[in-house]
């Protein structure tokens, strides 16, 4: 049995949200990486983890689906270690001018990166209600503080993460329970690797620190707001975006 119990990252089968799971597995959880359609990936990402000694199980269920994710949280509550951490890191994008927005997909959005996150909090917070403790950590964007052009469905849902963490960290705090939030800036991972060299330069202008991010120094954050270090923390927006965002 993992010391630390069980952590649950939503959206962990690549980018970010895989490198979240095996940092997390690192520290000792034992973590349930959650996908909705790559399974493959997601089966990658807990080979990675456990050829380095931790341990892992993949949970599929789709986040915006309400039904779903009681259904899967039933089987989390099932299981013989308790949840300790939620990482609610699942997110798409439908980037769009807003004239141009199709109200489908700007619904797609909110149903996933911000109902998606309340629905898992939720259920999350019915586990460790009854066991007094718990992290729930929200990974919204830099782009949900400052904005962005032709992202406003994106932007949108991201800032109401911090909404939803403020809230949360105010209702769950009498039990132990903490809520933050993660702000990701420009961060390397498959999506900027799609970005062409010239695209890349006119980003990294607007940081200060002349870099993109890499996905472990979200992952890093993360699992100091997991753990025990982090006790007397909650409510918090915290980014990692260079200084884009100050």
């Amino acid at each position: 049995m993992s010391s630390l119990g069980l952590a649950l990252v939503t959206g962990a089968s690549r980018g970010i949200g895989a490198a979240i799971a095996e940092k997390l597995a690192q520290t000792g959880f034992k973590v349930l990486i959650n996908y909705q359609s790559n399974e493959a990936k997601a089966l990658e990402v807990k080979t990675r983890i456990e050829s380095q000694g931790g341990s892992a199980d993949v949970i599929r269920f789709d986040v915006g689906d309400d039904v779903q994710v009681t259904e899967a949280f039933k089987k989390i509550a099932a299981n013989d270690e308790p949840l300790r951490v939620l990482v609610n890191n699942a997110g798409i994008s439908r980037d769009q001018l807003v004239l141009r927005l199709d109200p489908k997909d700007l619904m797609e959005v909110l149903q996933i990166n911000l109902l998606g996150a309340i629905y898992c909090s939720k259920e999350a917070a019915k586990l460790m209600l009854k066991q007094r403790q718990g992290s729930i950590i929200q990974m919204s964007s830099v782009v949900g503080e400052m904005g962005n052009a032709g992202q406003t469905a994106y932007a949108a849902s991201k800032a109401g993460l911090i909404g939803v963490t403020k809230s949360l960290a105010r209702e769950l705090a009498s039990r132990s329970i903490r809520v933050n939030c993660v702000t990701p800036g420009y961060i390397e991972t498959e999506m900027t690797d799609a970005l062409t060299p010239q695209q890349k330069e006119a980003i990294v202008k607007n940081i200060p620190l002349g870099t993109l991010g890499l996905a472990s120094d979200v992952a890093s954050l993360v699992a100091f707001l997991a753990g025990p270090d982090s006790r007397y923390m909650t409510g918090q927006v915290l980014g990692v975006n260079g200084g884009l965002y100050i």
